[in-house]
């Protein structure tokens, strides 16, 4: 997860009011559900202490917000009387969280809450495309429609030579519209960063798009088979292979960073580390481009010393010098020193112990 977007966390004075909650929209009693979890909450919260302001505003955005669609979950952080964070989740969380602290409490956000890859969407026929750019957090960022010429773009009734003119004509055309509808693509995908090209329409046309798509776009480029610019098509069959292709790519990344840290972590002098020493060192001397975390669970209770900025963290008050220091949650002081830092933060899951619950990929040794 890039943490540029959760910068306002880092300048911000606490206390946080920190929730996460099942936010699913699939049954006819999903508003009665979201008030009597919002109670819940609330009723958590007042138990720590929070104040009323920083309450106030959790339950404005949690009633007037938008609703999701299907099973979903929802993370929001407040601060005063301001929501800081306010995230829809990829899956409901596996328990209900209601924290108030000191530092901000991102980890969940984190483990559920991954941001997708910005991605394109050409729903193209052979006169043209609809194109949408989306970005992480699935909002529609730009909407452009791109039309070419429709004669002939159709074969007509003919014998002989004129027919094969004619349908001669039908595929030029059809050709140099597809090649508006891919420089179109191209520079979208300069203009938005897009990591993914998700294209529907005719296989026909699909075909000849990819092959008219510039050399950087093509290998992002993906087809689906559902979905096209025709009345009629089934939307939630497109916008399901459309999550699937997202989540995928949302998979094949985090796989990556883990398929590295083992590398790195196998060899001598290798640029990662795990532990709470060697990570704490390496978050105060701004070293990390990675903060791995295994299941939340595996911090619980562990704490650190936590000077004056936010990333001057370590594990021995002799490691500050003579700052002063307070111990704070680890949970919560390493993902906030990853933010100040502008490290990514990565959830491992069970496909990774990690020593302690925390490794990072180093910038350098």
């Amino acid at each position: 997860m890039h943490t540029t977007g959760l910068r306002e966390l880092v300048s911000t004075d606490g206390p946080f009011a920190s929730v996460y909650f099942d936010d699913s929209h699939d049954t006819a009693d999903a508003e009665k559900l979201l008030d009597l979890r919002w109670r819940e909450l609330r009723e958590r919260l007042t138990e720590q202490g929070a104040a009323e302001p920083a309450l106030t505003a959790l339950e404005t955005a949690i009633k007037e917000g938008d609703r999701p669609v299907g099973r979903s979950g929802r993370a929001l952080v407040a601060a005063a009387d301001r929501v800081l964070l306010d995230r829809h989740l990829d899956q409901p969380p596996a328990t209900t969280e209601a924290r108030l602290s000191d530092l901000p409490y991102v980890l969940p956000l984190v483990t559920y809450g991954e941001p997708g890859p910005v991605h394109v969407i050409a729903l193209i026929d052979r006169i043209g495309a609809e194109l949408v750019a989306v970005d992480p957090y699935g909002q529609v960022t730009v909407e452009q429609i791109t039309e070419g010429t429709d004669y002939p773009v159709h074969a007509v009734t003919h014998v002989g030579q004129i027919r094969r003119h004619m349908e001669e004509r039908v595929e030029e055309t059809i050709k140099l519209n597809l090649k508006q509808v891919a420089d179109d693509i191209d520079k979208l995908v300069q203009r938005t960063g897009a990591e993914l090209v998700i294209v529907a329409g005719e296989v026909k046309n699909r075909s000849a798009l990819k092959e008219q798509l510039s050399d950087r776009v093509r290998p992002i480029a993906h087809e689906v088979t559902s979905g096209s610019r025709a009345d009629g098509i089934d939307q939630d069959v497109l916008h399901a292979d459309i999550e699937r292709i997202v989540a995928k790519a949302k998979e094949n990344k985090r796989a990556d960073v883990l398929a590295r840290f083992e590398q790195e972590m196998g060899r001598d002098g290798g640029l990662a580390v795990q532990g709470l020493q060697a990570v704490t060192t390496a978050l105060r001397e701004a070293n990390v481009t990675t903060l791995l975390v295994a299941d939340p669970g595996d911090a619980a209770g562990t704490t650190v010393l936590v000077g004056p900025e936010p990333n001057y963290v370590a594990m021995q008050r002799g490691e500050l010098g003579d700052l002063d220091a307070t111990r704070r949650r680890a949970d919560e002081a390493l993902p906030l020193a990853a933010i100040a830092t502008d490290a990514d933060l990565v959830h491992t899951g069970q496909r990774l112990d990690l020593v302690e619950g925390f490794g990072a990929l180093l910038r350098h040794d």
